[in-house]
């Protein structure tokens, strides 16, 4: 869309021609498609909200602490809330040159900012961890879907191996909208939640576990072969991509 088509689109809606709704839908779909910001080593995506409902997320491993502070400063520079997964400290002491008011959160890798600029969700998403080892990816998931603008309750170390643990918070299961649980080892969890709640469930598979566990794989082969219906999986150590998934259908 060029200055000519938006001239010539606002004079078909001075005369009638065209409703605003055409005029709107046409405008919005150009700013779903609108150009990125090129920083040479990256283009950042300012208009990632229209199209997902949040703002670009920089995947901070394999990026220089320079590289994360310059596209932090532009995704803040444009008003939009700052997520930063799988972030060092030294990637933390560089954005926050950039911006004071970053937070990081060490045992999630996370870093943060978070503005007024997004829809609250309109439940509370349930993050249940199997063990005290999964709490890393938990822990990113969690803060992740907070950062998304959700309720999040935490029910940690509710694994298999003592399953009157989790049944016992029966009523904190069932009050979710959507449930993350994260789980190493086999992998057997989500499908033990999936069959006791209505609510969608996210599983994430984590790494932890003895050498048969192939690094997360036994536990998201399990994941995948769940029989309980409504479970959804993502990869091995995604909490953020659990959050994502969880965060959109709590803002349905």
């Amino acid at each position: 869309m060029d200055q000519s088509r938006i001239r010539a689109l606002l004079e078909q809606l001075s005369q009638g021609a065209v409703s605003v709704d055409h005029v709107s839908a046409e405008i919005e779909t150009h700013l779903r498609q609108a150009p990125y910001e090129d920083l040479g080593f990256a283009r950042v995506d300012h208009h990632r909200s229209l199209r997902k409902g949040f703002p670009e997320v920089i995947f901070g491993e394999g990026k220089t602490p320079a590289q994360t502070a310059a596209i932090a400063a532009r995704i803040a520079a444009y008003g939009h809330t700052l997520l930063v997964t799988r972030a060092s400290a030294a990637a933390y002491a560089a954005v926050r040159e950039q911006l004071p008011d970053a937070v990081y959160h060490a045992d999630a890798r996370i870093i943060e900012r978070r503005l007024d600029d997004l829809p609250r969700g309109t439940g509370t998403i349930l993050v249940a961890a199997a063990g005290t080892s999964d709490l890393p990816v938990a822990e990113e998931a969690a803060i992740a879907a907070e950062v998304m603008n959700n309720q999040v309750d935490r029910l940690f170390d509710v694994g298999v191996a003592g399953l009157h643990r989790l049944l016992s918070c029966r009523d904190r299961l069932d009050a979710a909208r959507v449930i993350i649980v994260v789980a190493g080892m086999e992998g057997a969890l989500p499908s033990v939640v999936g069959g006791l709640v209505k609510a969608p469930v996210v599983a994430v598979p984590t790494s932890v576990g003895y050498g048969a566990s192939f690094g997360g794989v036994a536990a998201l082969l399990g994941m995948l072969n769940s029989c309980a219906p409504g479970v959804a999986v993502v990869n091995i150590d995604n909490g953020f991509g659990a959050a994502c998934l969880a965060s959109q259908i709590n803002h349905l």
